[in-house]
């Protein structure tokens, strides 16, 4: 079956190659019994992968169960999965089957995987082995015959690492990884999902679908969807709701959008021109302006100092400027400067010694690189080295997510501290 008739099939709206290189290795899978680990953030459609799966395999007549491990309480996952005998403990009152055993022959999807206790992550790891496991209460050892599919929004490897999750299970689980992308990282497909969303609630309520003009479409595309596609279509949903209007502006979506991730939505430039258009600036843009504006200020103090090298009777003056100035500004950097007797923080009067020997013609003022990727590698070295190394402080100090600061940190050949 070709990746068009399977997005027909089970309505998957899309045309980014990260989708299609996720559905193609999903149905390259399905007619095996590997075990895959789904990997992919809350709210990508990991669960309808595993259904793709199973609905392609041989197992398709047989049951497919989906499990929430991170739903189940600790002292009863071990019940639900590999069930109980009578009487095994308090509450026990009857023995009953888990998902081991009713789905022998079938496919068990079990999501949030990364939640699961150390200790059933051991007997988890007995069945994948050796497609055995034993009730609760009971010492009677019973065969099995499931397919396991997992999917988890987590980082697994960092969880090894740190003692979280068994490594053994997690390079058994990971036997063919597929990992479902973001919705910000398939752009091309977020008016694509907006559109079936708005049309599929007009329908259902027999109303007309909204629209959105050229800039309501450019502020969805860069907003950073934190929820994916289960946020999408709330978004959509709501504005078919709650708007007065059929053709959505900027204004309508700002609405709707969740105040706290106001901070990562795409800046708003008014346009020189006269046509009364906006202009969206991305991240990238932003950091431009920052580096461009960090290069001017450093260009007005070389230009200082070059004043002081022709006129050295201005050095008082300009010394006693900058100190003030920075004596003014003193609470905001008093964490950097050490500590004189009293506790009271000392800056130096020394005026600034230059040399008069040197020629005035051989100054040359040397640009500092513009690089971006350079300017990004020093910046997440100063949120790591800041936070100690942790990197969820730093990503959040970053304003990026772990999983992107885990990727810079390869990309970029950072050593971790």
């Amino acid at each position: 079956m070709d990746i068009q008739s399977i997005k027909n099939r089970f309505g998957i709206i899309g045309n980014s190659p990260s989708l299609n290189y996720a559905l193609q290795v999903a149905t390259q899978v399905a007619n095996t019994d590997l075990t895959v680990l789904i990997a992919g953030e809350s709210g990508v459609g990991k669960e309808i992968f595993s259904q793709i799966i199973h609905a392609l395999s041989p197992r398709k007549h047989n049951p497919f169960i989906a499990v929430n491990c991170g739903a189940i309480p600790e002292g009863t996952i071990d019940s639900e999965l590999f069930g109980h005998e009578k009487g095994s403990f308090t509450g026990a009152v009857d023995s009953r089957k888990g998902y081991f055993e009713t789905v022998n022959g079938g496919t068990l999807f079990m999501d949030e995987i990364g939640e699961t206790p150390l200790g059933t992550q051991a007997r988890l790891l007995r069945v994948l082995e050796n497609a055995e496991f034993i009730r609760v209460g009971s010492s009677k050892v019973q065969k099995t015959d499931v397919r396991v599919i997992a999917a988890t929004n987590q980082d697994l490897l960092l969880a090894t690492q740190n003692n979280k999750f068994r490594e053994d299970l997690y390079y058994r689980l990971n036997t063919v990884p597929i990992r479902v992308p973001s919705l910000r990282e398939r752009k091309e497909d977020i008016i694509l999902l907006f559109r079936k969303f708005a049309v599929d609630f007009a329908e259902k309520y027999r109303t007309s679908p909204i629209q959105l003009d050229d800039e309501a479409k450019a502020m969805l595309i860069n907003y950073p969807w934190p929820g994916n596609v289960r946020e999408l279509k709330n978004i959509a949903e709501q504005i078919s709701v709650l708007s007065e209007n059929k053709l959505i502006t900027p204004k309508e979506i700002e609405r709707f959008l969740p105040k706290h991730a106001d901070r990562n939505l795409p800046m708003v430039m008014k346009s020189s021109g006269g046509n009364g258009q906006t202009e969206f600036m991305n991240e990238r843009d932003i950091l431009y302006k920052l580096f461009f504006d960090m290069k001017k200020d450093v260009t007005e103090l070389k230009k200082m100092f070059l004043d002081i090298l022709h006129n050295p009777s201005t050095i008082n003056t300009v010394s006693n400027a900058v100190e003030a100035s920075f004596m003014q500004d003193l609470p905001l950097v008093q964490n950097t400067l050490e500590p004189s007797s009293g506790n009271i923080y000392a800056v130096s009067k020394q005026p600034i010694i230059i040399s008069e020997s040197r020629d005035i013609q051989d100054t040359v003022v040397v640009e500092e690189s513009l690089n971006i990727m350079d300017k990004e590698k020093e910046l997440i070295e100063k949120a790591l080295k800041k936070h100690k190394g942790k990197r969820k402080d730093a990503s959040s100090d970053l304003g990026i997510s772990e999983r992107t600061l885990y990727r810079k940190l390869k990309e970029y050949d950072i050593e971790e501290l």
